[in-house]
């Protein structure tokens, strides 16, 4: 075994990838707003900062944190097409990472899906 083979996970079975999607297509349909994020990054940080400014509660699933966590980025990007975290999505909709969500509060859209 080499030293790659060493750090490499196990690849998931498809009963597992499938407990994977439903982890993450859970905490979409169930939250109006879900935050895939990792705790030490200065994006994701910013991304919560603004939505507890805005009195926003929201669902977070710290990638890092989970043992799952790369396999749930990997059907992130699947789902999404981000691969980068934030990965944010309001009312199941896929609005994109921290700069998309700034952009979204200076168009006027994010308001409109946190009324809705």
């Amino acid at each position: 075994m080499g030293l790659l083979d060493f750090f490499r996970s196990k690849p998931l079975t498809p009963e597992e990838m499938a407990n994977i999607e439903q982890i993450v297509e859970d905490a979409i349909k169930n939250n109006k707003i879900a935050v895939f994020s990792k705790s030490y990054c200065p994006y994701c940080t910013r991304a919560k900062r603004l939505l507890q400014e805005l009195g926003q509660e929201f669902f977070v699933i710290e990638l890092d944190k989970e043992a799952n966590g790369a396999a749930i980025q990997d059907y992130l990007q699947k789902k999404s097409g981000q691969r980068t975290v934030p990965n944010i999505f309001i009312n199941e909709e896929h609005i994109g990472g921290c700069d998309d969500l700034f952009a979204a509060k200076s168009s006027g859209k994010l308001n409109k899906l946190l009324s809705a």
